[in-house]
């Protein structure tokens, strides 16, 4: 029998990895698949914390006894027989780093696997995440944006910009406009008959 486990950080839709696992195959041994996969430290305490589908506890499983067995010899098949739907699996113990490990179901018709076989991946290994990677998906609505498009939108802004300078054809509006102000002041100098009128300011030769 073939199992399905995915593997997830909290709070970050931008990564997962996703299992197909014998149901005999061994927490130790899913362990070891797992830290060689991720690239998980391979000199710290382990411990796998079964939960059930509340989130309840349910047992933790180490190197050591600690009271339900040791990883070696609990099978993942014999978990989930006892109704446990997820773990919190702590790769680093002492540092309290962990992955959520998440039984998915039974794969219909697959044939076994000889180890933890990897069925879909998503995104960098963890510590990736830890040293401050953000994947397109974790990004707040307002900053996901197709690359390209911001200098995009910067052009047209530019562009837009342009629109509220003059063009060629209002200034020859306005160029006619004081030209027609020109004529004006002159036609005032004229009387009906086209005779010049004489306002008195003007010196007057005799």
């Amino acid at each position: 029998m073939v199992l399905r486990f995915r593997v997830s950080l909290p709070g970050i839709k931008g990564f997962a990895r996703v299992y197909n696992v014998n149901a005999d195959t061994t927490l130790y041994s899913f362990h070891k698949q797992m830290r060689s996969d991720m690239e998980f430290p391979q000199d710290q305490l382990i411990l796998f914390k079964a939960l059930d589908e509340n989130g309840g506890v349910m047992a933790r499983y180490g190197l050591f006894d600690l009271g339900f067995g040791t990883a070696d010899k609990v099978s993942l098949g014999d978990a989930v027989g006892k109704g446990i739907a997820s773990f919190v699996y702590f790769y680093d113990v002492l540092n309290k780093k962990s992955v959520i490990v998440t039984y998915e179901g039974e794969v219909e018709g697959a044939k076994p696997v000889a180890v933890p076989t990897l069925v879909e991946t998503k995104g960098p290994v963890p510590a990736e995440f830890e040293n401050g990677y953000v994947a397109f998906e974790d990004l707040p609505e307002d900053q996901k944006h197709v690359p390209g498009e911001a200098e995009w939108d910067d052009a047209k802004g530019e562009k837009d910009d342009d629109d509220d300078l003059p063009s060629a054809s209002s200034s020859d509006d306005e160029a006619d406009e004081e030209d027609d102000d020109d004529d004006d002041a002159e036609e005032e100098h004229d009387d009906e008959d086209g005779k010049e009128i004489f306002d008195g300011t003007e010196d007057l030769t005799l």
